[in-house]
């Protein structure tokens, strides 16, 4: 069983990495949505939500006595940052931070449900009502943005069409 908790407390501390990483690329991509009311609207509700979503897997953490990968953190926020700056000076950064936004949320969603089977077989009953929470938002996201990519692929060639700036 102590192989199966090291494993579970670093699925928790990559998952807590990984939802810092997910706000340092959605605040980069949100600088730049204001022609996009609706995108930006439901990109601000999922900050809310990945905001109280690090927080708890942080109290997690804390609780099991595990400390957060300072690392991993680190790291994934400046590997968002890096993509969030990358894509300032593309033509077509929305699209393609959405593409990327989308693949993201996928990578979540599996690592919140690899680590929900952790939890359950450690008992972890109190975890699991939060990890199975954050997996229903992650999902949600994800739809979300695969269900309006379609339209915001058609507002951004309909402004590069006309001349005007595709990415504000």
């Amino acid at each position: 069983m102590d192989d199966i908790r090291e494993h579970y407390l670093a699925w928790l501390r990559d998952a807590h990495a990984m939802e810092e990483q997910a706000l340092t690329m959605m605040r980069g991509l949100l600088s730049r949505l204001e022609n996009d009311p609706v995108l930006c609207s439901r990109m601000e509700q999922h900050v809310a939500e990945t905001e109280r979503q690090a927080e708890s897997l942080r109290k997690l953490i804390e609780g099991r006595d595990s400390g957060a990968s300072m690392m991993k953190d680190t790291l994934g926020k400046a590997s968002a940052l890096g993509q969030a700056q990358g894509g300032m000076f593309a033509d077509d950064e929305i699209v393609k931070g959405l593409m990327a936004s989308y693949t993201f949320e996928q990578m979540e969603v599996a690592a919140y449900k690899v680590i929900i089977s952790t939890a359950s077989v450690l008992e972890d009953t109190t975890a699991i009502a939060i990890f199975e929470q954050n997996l229903a938002e992650e999902q949600g996201m994800a739809d979300w943005l695969l269900d309006h990519l379609d339209q915001t692929m058609r507002i951004f060639l309909a402004r590069d069409e006309a001349g005007r700036p595709a990415r504000r």
